[in-house]
């Protein structure tokens, strides 16, 4: 009798733990499905928008270069070539009028020591902006509030507020409302304030929206050759248009290792 209880005690034990065994084997994350392949990574707003233009083929590049024909009240505001390292350490404006504006990284200049400085700053930065602006989205210092749906014209697109920390750039109070089209997933529209010159509260009474179209893709990379600015606001979007830039001869290039250099007969520009 002694023996039948101990033979059944070793097979409970042994039985017990090859139960144990079997709930300790590793299965895949997804149950077996897809390779074991966890979920896939959910992108922010601000990413999405830079993976649809392929953020990734821009950066691959060492610079581009466009020309920009911009007209504000039936007026010409500028008509240059732009040109622009892909991580913005370089910018070259060359004007239809013979000046050129160049950002080396750490300072900016124009030449001819004879030019006009008036707006030099704001040229350099702003459009060169607007147009990386879809590849800029998540550098540093990006501050972004949760995303929700915005009106722009006729209807509601997915939108999300930007701001900068405080050190970041030449005008980190500026501001934007970006809105992205839902079925492209490009960029549609920025409205924006801007602070350069003047203070953030006085800025604020008359913001203004850039809206992207006509897109073009260059080397696998989404670029919009039709940009309009038109007033706005918060509740009703957009109101009445106040000027058209157009973008042509978008190109990839390698730049001379002294292209954004700044040259001699210049003057620099510090505000």
């Amino acid at each position: 009798m002694k023996k039948l209880i101990v033979l059944f005690l070793i097979v409970s034990i042994v039985s017990c733990k090859n139960s144990s065994e079997e709930e300790k084997i590793p299965v895949e994350p997804d149950n077996g499905i897809g390779d074991g392949a966890g979920p896939p990574q959910v992108l922010s707003f601000s990413e999405n928008i830079e993976e649809a233009h392929n953020k990734a083929g821009f950066k691959m590049k060492e610079a581009v270069s466009i020309d920009i024909q911009l007209n504000f009240g039936g007026s010409e505001r500028l008509n240059a070539k732009l040109a622009m390292n892909t991580n913005s350490s370089g910018i070259k404006v060359e004007k239809n009028n013979g000046s050129t504006i160049v950002f080396d990284g750490s300072k900016v200049a124009i030449s001819p020591d004879s030019s006009a400085t008036d707006g030099a700053r704001f040229d350099i930065f702003t459009w060169q902006y607007f147009f990386a602006m879809p590849f800029k989205l998540t550098d540093p210092g990006t501050v972004w509030e949760e995303s929700s749906q915005r009106k722009l014209d006729s209807l509601e697109y997915p939108s999300s507020k930007l701001t900068f920390k405080s050190d970041t750039g030449d005008s980190p109070d500026d501001w934007y409302v970006v809105y992205q089209d839902d079925k492209s997933k490009l960029l549609k529209a920025a409205a924006y304030i801007v602070t350069f010159g003047t203070d953030k509260s006085k800025a604020e009474e008359n913001p203004h929206a850039i809206v992207y179209s006509d897109y073009k893709t260059v080397e696998d990379v989404s670029f919009a050759t039709t940009w309009s600015f038109h007033n706005w606001n918060e509740e009703s979007g957009l109101g009445d248009k106040i000027g058209e830039a157009k973008i042509s001869n978008v190109q990839f290039f390698q730049p001379e290792e002294n292209y954004f250099q700044i040259p001699e007969n210049s003057k620099e520009v510090k505000k």
